[in-house]
């Protein structure tokens, strides 16, 4: 099943003491461009996340966005080391005292000496990782279903397009028909007129009609077409999605229906084969979306 490099999710999950919420996006690229924001208490996560993204989500221009809520408000606040700042405070006013300086302001210098205020952000528990995790799955989940739904939109798009593709092939078959014999009769009547009947080599002629129709001739376009479309409908179902496949498969039609055009000498059929290249295009520009 293909899927679309569109594509979005959200996914939360708590315990007593937090909610984490991550929500994905995702638009289409040729590679996978990464893009994390997460909160400072669990950012020794994001290598783990990056890998998990590399994974599940494969490519695309992906926008990860994670926030925490704690039920306890005063759960992430920042602490005092009391015993810290009494001992800084002393040592501050001791100098202070021996240079005679009574305006100094010592609790404020204290208060800023280093390791007096801990940030509660910097640790959180294996408890409150694996609440990120369970998070992330879940919107790795809903964001997976997303792309599911958008490629199914595709596939059937992309089928419908290339059974064009194959019913315009049918119209060339029926008007092909005529195509050699009046080529034929127009360079004989040319001849006949350039040079008259009389004088025409009718062997050496009949030789150089057969190496020219043979240069005309669009059976080997027609079956090798025809084997493409057929090989890009069993790729669009398969199990895996993979978009670069069915672009390389979609080049080689383009290939087909080009020399179809060219080596066509009927207006019939170039018509037709423009008509080809239409469809053709949509296709390319709906497989620039495939994962």
């Amino acid at each position: 099943m293909i899927k679309s490099m569109t594509g979005y999710g959200v996914g939360s999950h708590e315990n007593a003491k937090v909610k984490y919420t991550v929500e994905i996006k995702s638009l289409n690229s040729k590679f996978l461009e990464l893009s994390i924001r997460l909160p400072k208490a669990v950012s020794d996560k994001e290598l783990t996340l990056r890998g998990e993204c590399s994974k599940l989500i494969e490519r695309g221009k992906v926008n990860v966005m994670i926030s925490s809520e704690y039920t306890d408000q005063t759960a992430k606040a920042s602490s005092i080391n009391t015993e810290l700042l009494k001992k800084y405070y002393n040592q501050l006013k001791t100098v202070a005292d021996e240079l005679g300086d009574k305006d100094a302001a010592i609790f404020s210098l204290a208060l800023n000496m280093p390791e007096v205020i801990a940030n509660n952000d910097d640790v959180v528990d294996e408890e409150e990782g694996k609440v990120l995790l369970n998070a992330f799955a879940l919107a790795v989940q809903q964001f997976n279903k997303f792309r599911e739904d958008e490629g199914l939109i595709l596939k059937n798009d992309a089928e419908k397009r290339v059974q064009m593709i194959l019913d315009l092939l049918t119209e060339v078959e029926a008007v092909e028909g005529d195509r050699i014999p009046l080529i034929r009769e127009r360079l004989s009547q040319y001849m006949d007129a350039a040079v008259g009947k009389e004088n025409i080599d009718k062997n050496r002629f009949e030789q150089e009609i057969i190496f020219y129709i043979d240069k005309l001739d669009v059976t080997e376009e027609k079956v090798r077409l025809r084997s493409h479309c057929n090989y890009f409908l069993q790729a669009l179902n398969a199990p895996d999605s993979n978009g670069k496949k069915l672009g390389f498969i979609s080049q080689e039609m383009g290939r087909e229906i080009n020399t179809l055009g060219s080596k066509a000498n009927n207006a019939a059929i170039q018509q037709v084969v423009v008509r080809m290249k239409e469809e053709l295009e949509k296709i390319k520009e709906q497989l620039l979306n495939v994962l």
